[in-house]
This record gives C-alpha cells, structure tokens and sequence, in this order.
C-alpha cells in the first residue's frame, strides 16, 4: 500500500520573524514539523507513497498538523486522535555568528507520549508496505512510546518491511545510558542506520579515526545492511560544507561536498533520509541513495521551515551540476 510509512511526533513550531530574541517578539512565524514527518514528506515530494502515524490531540493545533501532512499528500489516516494530551511545541531562535541558533522545546505531556502498546494496529498499517522509518526521537518520549516503537520495529519486519533508523539522539529528552540501554536491542530490527558520528559516539560509545570506520564497526555490531553518515562543517551560522556517506559490504559510497547557503538548517538530516529512501527504494542502489540523499538535504537549507518544498526535478538537475543563474 506504501512505499515508506513512519512513526513518531511532529510538533507545532514558532520563530520569531528577523532574527528576534524569544522575549523581543511580539509574533511569531508557525510551521509543523517533526523528524519522522519530515520523511514521510519528503518522499512523497519524490514521488514516493508515504504514510505518517502518530497520536495528535483532538484540537486545532493537532489539525494544523495533519492538514499540512496532508497539503504534501502523506497519508494520515492511521493517526490516532486523542480528548487528552497536547500538542508538543517549540521555539526556534535564529543566530547570526557568532551567536548560534537555538532551540527551546515545550513539549511535555503530548498525545504521542500518551500512546499505547495495542493502540496502533501495525498489521493494517503495514499490509502491502514496502519500509518502515522512525528515529531515536520517538522512544525516548516515554516509556509506552519506546514499547509502540518496540512493537513497530517488530511488526514491519514480521509483515516484510525493510526498516531504517536515525538514532537522532536528543539530550533533552535522555542520558547516553538511557538511549543506549532502549536503543541497543531495537537494532536488532534495523536493516539500514542513519546518524551523525557524533550520535554514535553519545549512543553506542563508538569513535574511530574517520567517519568510514565508524560505519563499517557499526554494521559489523549490529548486522545492518546499510549504515549512512551525515557530514556537516559549521564555516559560519548561515554557512555550512555538507556531504554523506554509506557503507555496504565493505564498500563506502560517497558523494560531492556541498557549499550551503542556509535559510533554515532544520530538517536537513530529514531531507537526506527521504533521498535516501527514494534512492534506495526506486533503484535499489545504496549509491543513488547517497546522491540523492545528499542533494535533496542541501537543497532543503535553502527552504524556511522543517519540510522540505523541494522537488525531484531540482534534485535532478543538482546531480546534473546545475549552475547559480536564475532559471527562466
């Protein structure tokens, strides 16, 4: 029935407008997002199939989400609606070097931290359904999220999905110890990993001299078929180098630097997962998945907001060598 389906919170997003401090504004721009629906999106923008599950509150914030899920044709007729909870919010606080950007979540008590083992039927979900996503972001929610996460996992592999994770770890939410100990028997379940080096190293404690050998030791631990690293060089707040990579078989795949102007660096990490996906999916080759990975995340810096607007046709025509003058 679909190509990718994924699982996790989206929240509702407020920044206010030229770069302001928080306590300066009096408004605020909204945007939803999520790292899970970021995916969903993304792949549908690709042409893929997609479906977003989720638990949102039975109000207008939890509708704002669904109807901008639904603007981009994501699936989301799994969400489960809830008369409790609320939807999570945070604050985005642009920078400017040398002051960085900065977060500040509210997202305590949501419907998806209130989300039940049983409460989801994976089964119909996943029936006729080719791969399954999520991230580190979901389990570490609370503890009836980790087992919903525990009980997906599971499922997508029984229906045969193939599985991707990004450990997406967030210090906010858990310690080292806590994502690791929740973590480390889901991998069981995780055909293709999607991380930082960093996340790695916080996560499973692993640091080699490069990024390669970091990903051949992670997929010789864990069996993963496919394990895929994001790179990226802070040059300045608005600035940044960014590049992938993948390792299979005792292969690393890699692709072009990026040279990136930002407008809104979230989501990024997201947009290279959707390509990867669409690579992965629509090719079967882990080196397409780079490429359209990497090409489809450096185009998402340029789009405000954590959704990627971005289309196949600009991500073809990146991998092409596309210039800077103005399309006419």
């Amino acid at each position: 029935m679909y190509d990718v389906v994924t699982f996790g919170e989206a929240m509702v997003r407020l920044s206010p407008p030229n770069f302001q401090r928080l306590e300066q504004a009096y408004s605020f721009d909204v945007n939803p997002g999520g790292a899970e629906l970021n995916v969903a999106v993304g792949v549908t923008r690709l042409g893929l199939r997609s479906a977003w599950v989720s638990k949102l509150p039975k109000n207008g914030l939890g509708y704002l989400i669904r109807n901008r899920a639904q603007q981009f044709g994501v699936d989301c007729s799994h969400i489960v609606w809830s008369d409790k909870g609320r939807a999570g919010l945070y604050f985005m606080e642009f920078g400017s070097s040398p002051r960085a950007s900065s977060v500040l979540y509210d997202r305590a008590h949501s419907s998806m931290s209130t989300v039940q083992p049983g409460e989801i039927n994976w089964e119909k979900v996943f029936t006729g359904s080719k791969h399954f996503h999520t991230s580190g972001i979901t389990p570490a929610l609370s503890a009836s999220a980790s087992e919903v996460t525990a009980e997906a996992l599971k499922t997508a592999k029984k229906m045969g999905c193939t599985v991707s994770y990004d450990l997406n770890y967030r210090k906010k939410l858990w310690s080292p110890e806590e994502a690791k100990k929740i973590q480390e028997p889901m991998m069981e379940y995780v055909d293709i990993l999607i991380t930082t080096e960093e996340d790695t190293h916080v996560v499973f404690g692993i640091k080699e001299k490069d990024y390669e050998t970091v990903a051949e030791k992670l997929a010789r631990i864990f069996n993963f078929q496919v394990v895929a690293i994001t790179l990226r060089e802070d040059l300045s707040v608005w600035r940044n180098h960014w590049t992938a990579i993948a390792y299979r078989d005792g292969k690393i795949f890699r692709d072009r630097k990026y040279d990136v102007e930002i407008v809104d660096r979230v989501g990024a990490g997201d947009s290279f997962t959707a390509g990867f996906l669409y690579g992965w999916i629509k090719f079967k080759d882990v080196e397409k998945g780079v490429q359209y990975g990497n090409a489809f995340s450096a185009l998402k810096h340029t789009v405000p907001g954590d959704l990627n607007w971005c289309t196949l046709e600009e991500v073809e025509a990146q991998l092409k060598g596309t210039g800077l003058r103005i399309s006419r």
